[in-house]
């Protein structure tokens, strides 16, 4: 098939093209390479792609590319948690409508269109409360947070709640990426169902492994401890480091993607790829010290990120159904990103500029306690 990739210079996309390529597929990248994901042409760029360097909500370019095309993969988008409130909408939902708007404009025969959504989506997740039941809780108060309250307690009784696996019936998202995530899904799912164009939707939980930028400010707990351990010290994890998330490789990923380019049973449905086992961020801190031998345990710093998720884990059984099952582990992603980092220069700045990034624009708070 022709397949147009969207993103494709990125870190989910290149790897997908590299699969895309390797069966034989003939594959268009288009990427504006946008700062801070990219400072400059990427040297990981997979041989033998066409290049074009443009913007996804350029109506002329995506109609030329898109009129030579079998099928999309949409992973171009606006990304890290910073409060980019209308940058969000403006990238990632408008290029899914244009997409969309050009396919129906032009009569175009797409055998599929593949959505790169996120967790995101779902917000907090799901919750049982002993007494009261499932809940799907809202943002934690800036109140809460302030005064070093992180656990979300039930909505009824203010007592415990216990986190579940989050199936993608359920989604709430609380942050600008996370709305704007969730308003792709809605608009691709039902405007391929409307207009007859095949299309799946794949809600990614973090996705770990080499090529990921490290120039993001906000995402990347791979990337963030990887760089304090490579580059001597130790990284500082927020809140009391007992956050829980699930961490899924780039190589299941792309299997994921893979997939559901031929398996019509995926089509006109929301997945989420997630890792299928769930970690607090101090776990996943160990993990990384342990690749690097170091002797510096990750610090407590009595700061929290505001916007973060308490707890977040994907309920990846429906994919699973599909026949994909997550075969890596955080282990083999920590390793294989130490290794691409390896010898990589002008990183020594990387984590300063991060962190005065997010200060300066209100995402990094201290607790009172």
């Amino acid at each position: 098939m022709r397949i147009l990739v969207t993103g494709g210079a990125g870190f989910i996309g290149s790897h997908t093209c590299d699969r895309l390529v390797g069966l034989g597929h003939d594959v268009t990248v288009l990427d504006a390479l946008t700062p801070p994901v990219h400072r400059g042409r990427p040297d990981d760029l997979t041989p033998g792609v066409e290049f074009v360097e443009g913007d996804v909500r350029n109506r002329d370019l995506v109609r030329h590319l898109l009129r030579r095309t079998d099928a999309v993969y949409h992973f171009a988008a606006h990304q890290d948690y910073l409060p980019d409130f209308a940058a969000f909408t403006d990238v990632n939902v408008t290029s899914t409508a244009l997409i969309y708007e050009i396919a129906v404009a032009e009569d175009l025969d797409l055998a599929r269109i593949v959505v790169a959504s996120s967790q995101a989506a779902m917000g907090e997740g799901r919750y049982r409360c002993p007494e009261h039941g499932e809940q799907t809780p809202d943002m934690r108060p800036e109140s809460a947070l302030a005064a070093g309250r992180w656990d979300v307690p039930c909505a009824v009784c203010g007592g415990r709640l216990d986190m579940l696996p989050t199936p993608e019936r359920i989604a709430n998202p609380q942050t600008a990426y996370g709305m704007s995530k969730h308003a792709e899904e809605v608009l691709a799912i039902n405007l391929g169902r409307r207009y007859g164009i095949p299309t799946v939707a794949l809600r990614y939980s973090i996705v770990q492994g080499p090529r990921q930028s490290v120039y993001n400010a906000y995402s990347g707990a791979c990337r963030i401890f990887n760089l304090h351990y490579l580059l001597g010290g130790a990284p500082t994890l927020y809140e009391d480091g007992n956050s829980i998330r699930d961490y899924v490789n780039i190589h299941d990923v792309v299997d994921a993607n893979a997939l559901v380019l031929t398996d019509d049973r995926a089509v006109g449905r929301v997945f989420n790829v997630g890792g299928g086992t769930c970690y607090t961020t101090r776990e996943f801190a160990e993990i990384v010290r342990r690749q690097y031998r170091s002797a510096q345990l990750a610090r407590i710093s009595g700061e929290y990120r505001f916007g973060d998720t308490r707890h977040i884990t994907s309920d990846i059984s429906a994919l699973s159904q599909l026949g994909w099952s997550p075969k890596r582990t955080p282990d083999d992603s920590v390793a294989e990103y130490a290794a691409w980092l390896r010898g990589m220069p002008g990183l020594d700045a990387v984590l300063a500029e991060a962190d005065a990034t997010m200060r300066a624009r209100g995402v990094v708070r201290r607790a009172a306690t």
